[in-house]
């Protein structure tokens, strides 16, 4: 054990509801792995929290011996920060508790709880947040980077729907954060990623969404591309706010409702969600339809619940994943052209790079409301580098990174904090923008020396 006793480990154990795991036990190597499996971290030690007793023991572990600590929610970060090589993992992952008050129109959700978890008990009751896209994201790690998805043109950000959380601070306190109540600490959980403590609950807004809404893909062959784009971006701006289309460009996948002579080939699928009147939904979305001759369509009335996990199998644990993001504020010509060529340069069947439309709710909030700054974002461009084999690594990730330097030009120079890989620290006074240095003094306040670091790190004045 690292610079720890084996009796305070016993000691440790002792005080827990949980379970303590250490390199040997036989549920550690299950525990120390997650969605990226290009990260291969060894703890010395991983607490799996039951409840937030648990939660402050294993902090105020790891401060008194001096541990690295890193935070697992759901294991999705692609920069792995829920682990860390010879130290403490707090693992959030049974904590996984979602109420739903429906007459109040509020969801008070663990850390260790997915979009899933919290859909399904939200849609019970025909309401909704705005989360992500990908059903086995953590609902803490999307929280507290900003959150946006499907619903987020009508309700805005993920933090722009949190009313309170309960955090575990550096000391081991439990602290309640809300608008009335450690207002600085509020807002900055609101976008400024693990950086000031462990939430042990969310309470967000929820907003009648479904059961049922309208949507699917629109697939176009690749060679349709440049004007279907131009099409699109003629169009986003008239673009109601309960209407989300998210352009994605990749080789098309074996989808059911695709030409088996398709499979393979390159195309570019605009994946809609219409949460309005299902009436109106053929007549939202026809316009989409003509933007060019599709190769195959999937459109039509779907439960929400299921239209939030018609990405996962595309998204499934176990992949080599390697990201690098932009905000953008439109589509420019320069970009499209940019894209045509590295589409036409795909390293990996698996790779692929979406414009995730967000904008409408997202742009009314003032940047200086919450941590997340980034209101100027019409669309958070991802290039989503994905394969399986560790040999192509540096091919992959050459392709992701050419193409990230190549479209820079047409990007707002901001970035989602929630895509940047584990590298990308340079670039974490670029996500936070005109918020940064609120954030540091929030930040030396609360974690003064530092312990929530692994992660996009702000750090205290006196470490900067």
């Amino acid at each position: 054990m690292v610079n720890v006793s084996s009796s305070a480990v016993d000691e440790l154990k002792a005080t827990l509801r949980g379970q303590l795991l250490v390199p040997g036990d036989a549920d550690y190597d299950a525990a120390r792995s997650i969605w990226n499996a290009m990260i291969d971290r060894h703890p010395a030690m991983i607490v799996r929290c039951a409840g937030v007793a648990d939660v402050r023991q294993g902090v105020t572990f790891a401060r008194e011996n001096g541990l690295p600590l890193a935070i697992r929610g759901g294991g999705h970060n692609i920069g792995g920060s829920a682990l860390c090589d010879d130290g403490l993992v707090l693992d959030l992952s049974l904590m996984k508790s979602v109420r739903i008050d429906p007459a109040a129109r509020r969801a008070y959700v663990e850390p260790g709880a997915t979009l899933h978890d919290f859909d399904h008990e939200a849609q019970a009751f025909g309401l909704a947040t705005p989360l992500g896209i990908n059903s086995t994201t953590g609902i803490a790690g999307l929280t507290l980077g900003g959150g946006f998805g499907w619903l987020s043109r009508k309700y805005g950000m993920t933090v722009d729907n949190l009313i309170s959380a309960d955090v575990v601070t550096a000391d081991g306190e439990l602290l309640h954060a809300s608008d009335g109540s450690h207002e600085d600490l509020f807002w900055a959980i609101r976008g400024g990623g693990g950086n000031f403590g462990v939430v042990t609950r969310f309470e967000f807004a929820l907003h009648p969404v479904g059961p049922l809404v309208y949507g699917g893909l629109v697939v176009l062959p690749f060679a349709q591309a440049k004007q279907a784009l131009l099409q699109y971006r003629a169009a986003a701006a008239s673009m109601p706010d309960d209407l989300s289309v998210w352009v994605v460009s990749r080789l098309a996948p074996p989808l059911p409702f695709l030409p088996a002579d398709i499979h393979g080939k390159p195309v570019i699928v605009f994946a809609i969600c219409y949460s309005g009147p299902l009436e109106n939904g053929p007549a939202t979305v026809a316009s989409i339809r003509a933007f060019g001759t599709p190769v195959g369509e999937q459109l039509g009335p779907m439960p929400y619940e299921m239209w939030q996990q018609a990405f996962d199998p595309l998204l499934t644990p176990g992949a080599r994943n390697y990201w690098k993001s932009h905000n953008l504020a439109e589509i420019s010509d320069g970009l499209i052209d940019t894209l045509i060529h590295a589409i036409a340069e795909l390293p990996s069947p698996q790779c692929e790079i979406f414009f995730g439309q967000i904008g409408a709710q997202t742009q009314r909030v003032a940047v200086d409301a919450t941590a997340y700054p980034a209101r100027d974002a019409q669309y958070a461009m991802n290039v989503h580098g994905r394969w399986d084999e560790a040999s192509d690594d540096a091919r992959c990730i050459a392709w992701a990174r050419a193409f990230f330097d190549a479209s820079a030009p047409f990007a707002l120079g901001s970035v989602y904090v929630n895509f940047m890989t584990q590298e990308e620290t340079g670039r974490v006074a670029d996500a936070y923008g005109p918020n940064y240095e609120r954030l540091v003094v929030v930040k030396g306040h609360y974690d003064p020396h530092n312990l929530f670091h692994h992660n996009q790190n702000i750090r205290p004045a006196m470490e900067s």
